[in-house]
Parts: structure tokens; C-alpha cells; sequence
């Protein structure tokens, strides 16, 4: 049973699900150890701008999907028998971010809020939900920050960070013989957190950063940026853009010439679904860092069916980061058998999983870093392209202990 509502306050499209009984008993009441009697899921994201594809509506969609393999899961056992799913658009903004998270909580009933791409927005939420005592999930920001100096009690980072993009693309690209880079980047939390983390492994591995060069975000002009990159002549060209910035960049990249010079470009941070945007032949050759792909496994593709047969699309990685977020939160609150904040964050802590986004996966309850193995990836040839969406060969796996830096590393002082 579903119903549809709009909650004007918070811009939110909420979807109602009642658990149905799977046996004579009937559901489980929520009774008093729920607020509101009922579990509200609250996914605040791009809805509209430049990561629309990467995350979007269809992150909703897969915690739709983390609520019903709950329902399966649990059937009249399950210890709450109505949950809410609701979805805002923050613009990629981080007042905007910053108001729509307070509303959520306060006026919207959010138990949990997941996703928040731009680390400016996340960590202006993992704010909101330190002063209302509330989970955050993040899924889609990658700043350090948010595990590191402003860590706090109610805040995980489940997906990636730029330390992972990083040790897998800037330190292989620079062992590979690309020593002198230049790198372009937004010039927001997020570019100037990948910036720091790049820098770090290119000359961890032997490379120097000879040039930073700032561009605005969003932005859809790079010629100039590209052509000041080309002047100090690199060996690499690293682009820290995302989204539609990162399809800008790398169109006007390959229409420079830079690249019959001699010149690499080494992405930062790539999705599935900007290749599939742009066409594979683009980025064909491009080494990057996939945290997750929909097709390296059988567990993996299965999962990418039953997506693809509701969304149309393949999922990216922040989509099944959001479904095992929204699914272990789901098992924590049912462990706990209440939404209190504290004792769903106690059943998370320290907690060993390995579902189909996480492999090898912790739950570290030091720094709130979820670290699990990730896949050193290739763009494959246009040519080798067996089917719509694979794009992609698996070079190396980065198991979770080099991918992520130990916890007494992250800088993190956990308080509540």
C-alpha cells in the first residue's frame, strides 16, 4: 500500500510504506519506542543540477528498495510497521542544505537523513544533525572533513572519501610514469579536499603538483583553465569536476589537443553515468577509482537487474551506496527496536558487513569511516563494449586497509 503526498515546509515528495503481515499475527506494532509511530527515511539531494544522474531520484529510489527487502526481510517481525521515504532537492547549496536539513528534522520527523552529494551541503547537514541529535548517512560527499576535524556522534561517511580517489587513481597514474601534474578543481570544499588528498599521493609516489588551478562551481566553460594547465607542461592533467562539470571538462579536454601533445588526463572522481552521458569513447583508456560497479560480480549484477528494471539505468555507485545505507540502518533500528538516535547508532558501531555495496566492509566506530575493498578501474575501448552500460574493466581491487587511512589518522575527536 502506497500513498503520495507533498510536504510543502521541506519541498519533500513522501512515499508511505506499511509493512503487510507475512503471517496469521499480523504486523508489529511501533508503539512507544517510535516517534510519530513511524520511521522516517529523509534522501536530500540534486535533484535537478549537475549530479542529477549520479545520484538524484534514483537514490530514492534504491532506498525505496532498501525498505522493501526490510518488509521481505522481516515480514510481521518487523519492529516498525510504517516507514516514510522522502526526497528534497538542496540544490547543491549549502544554506540551502543547511535549512532544508533543520526542517527535516524538526518539521519533517526525519529519523535519518542520506546522500547530500557536494561536501559543502554534507557537512553543513552532519551540523544539523549533531544539534538535533538525529542520523546523517552520507553517501555521495567525499570530504575527509566529515570523518576528520568535524566528525561528530551522529554522522557516517558510507561511500568513499577523497583520501580512497586518490590512492587509487593519483598514486597508480603517477607510478605509471606521469610525474609532473597540474590540477584543475572547483574551487568548494570538495575540489580543494581532493586537491590536498592528490597532492599527497602524487608525491607520496614520486610525482610533484607543479600548479593548483581553481574554477568556479558549477561551471561549463574550461577552455581557459585548460589551456593555463597546458602552458606549464604536465605530464598529467588532474580534473577534480564531478558531475556535469567533470563531462564539460573532459569534452574541452579532448577538443584542445593537449592530449596529441602528450598529455594525460587522470579523473579524480567518475561515474558510470557520466560515461554512459558523454560515450565511452571519451574516456576510453581513463584509470580511475570506482568504489563500486554494478557489474564486477554476480551478487553485484543482481542487484543492478532488479534496479535497472525501475529506474531504466544502471546504478551508479551512490546508488547502491544508498540502498546498504538505508538497509543497515534499517537492521540497526530493527536490533535496537526503537528510532532513539543513540541506540540505533550503538547497533551500528564496530559493526562488520558485507552486503552488496560493501565488501569487507566496517562500520568503524572510532572516526564513523565505513571502509570496505574498492576496484582500481579502466574505461574500456568502444570496441569491447559488450553491452549498454558496461564500460568498464576491473585493473586491481584496493582492499579497504589501504584504500581508507587508519583511524587514529583521520583527526577525528568523536563527540556528540
Amino acid at each position: 500500500m502506497e500513498s503520495k503526498r507533498k510536504w510543502a515546509g521541506a519541498s519533500a515528495i513522501t512515499v508511505t510504506l506499511l509493512l503487510s503481515a507475512c503471517g496469521g499475527g499480523g504486523p508489529a506494532s511501533s508503539g512507544g519506542d517510535f516517534s510519530g509511530d513511524k520511521l522516517v527515511l529523509a534522501v536530500l539531494n540534486d535533484q535537478s543540477g549537475i549530479y542529477k544522474d549520479a545520484s538524484g531520484p534514483n537514490s530514492v529510489k534504491a532506498v525505496e528498495m532498501a525498505v522493501a527487502d526490510y518488509r521481505t526481510k522481516y515480514g510481521d517481525q518487523a519492529v516498525v510497521k510504517k516507514i516514510e521515504v522522502t526526497s528534497t532537492d538542496h540544490q547543491n547549496k549549502p544554506d540551502i542544505a543547511n535549512t532544508k536539513a533543520s526542517e527535516l528534522y524538526e518539521r519533517g520527523g526525519a529519523d535519518v537523513i542520506l546522500d547530500v552529494p557536494t561536501s559543502s551541503a554534507a557537512l553543513a547537514v552532519a551540523t544539523q544533525a549533531k544539534n538535533h541529535k538525529k542520523l546523517f548517512l552520507d553517501v555521495s560527499a567525499a570530504t575527509t572533513a566529515l570523518t576528520g576535524a568535524q566528525c561528530n556522534k551522529y554522522t557516517f561517511q558510507w561511500a568513499y572519501n577523497t583520501h580512497l580517489l586518490a590512492t587509487g587513481t593519483g598514486a597508480t597514474v603517477t607510478r605509471n610514469g606521469g610525474k609532473k601534474w597540474t590540477i584543475i578543481f572547483p574551487d568548494y570544499e570538495f575540489g580543494q579536499n581532493m586537491t590536498k588528498s592528490f597532492t599527497t599521493a602524487v608525491t607520496k609516489a614520486g610525482g610533484t603538483v607543479q600548479e593548483t588551478i581553481p574554477t568556479p562551481f558549477p561551471n561549463e566553460n574550461f577552455a581557459t583553465f585548460l589551456t593555463k594547465a597546458g602552458s606549464s607542461n604536465p605530464d598529467v592533467i588532474g580534473t577534480m569536476q564531478a558531475g556535469g562539470d567533470l563531462i564539460n571538462l573532459v569534452k574541452q579536454f579532448n577538443e584542445s589537443g593537449l592530449k596529441e601533445k602528450g598529455v594525460e588526463l587522470a579523473v579524480g572522481l567518475m561515474l558510470i553515468n557520466d560515461i554512459h552521458s558523454l560515450g565511452v569513447e571519451q574516456f576510453a583508456g581513463t584509470l580511475f577509482t570506482d568504489p563500486w560497479y554494478w557489474n564486477m560480480d554476480a551478487e553485484a549484477r543482481a542487484w543492478a537487474d532488479r534496479f535497472l528494471a525501475e529506474t531504466g539505468a544502471r546504478p551508479s555507485f551512490e546508488h547502491a551506496g544508498n540502498y546498504s545505507a538505508a538497509l543497515q540502518y534499517l537492521d540497526a533500528v530493527q536490533a535496537a527496536g526503537t528510532d532513539d538516535a543513540d541506540a540505533v547508532v550503538a547497533k551500528l558501531e564496530g559493526k562488520k558487513v558485507n552486503d552488496v555495496f560493501l565488501r569487507n566492509g566496517e562500520i568503524r566506530a572510532q572516526d564513523h569511516s565505513v571502509v570496505h575493498d574498492a576496484n582500481l578501474a579502466r574505461v574500456k575501448k568502444p570496441a569491447d563494449v559488450k553491452e549498454d552500460w558496461d564500460y568498464e574493466e576491473i585493473v586491481a581491487k584496493i582492499p579497504a586497509a589501504e584504500g581508507f587511512p587508519p583511524a587514529e589518522a583521520s583527526g577525528c575527536s568523536m563527540k556528540p
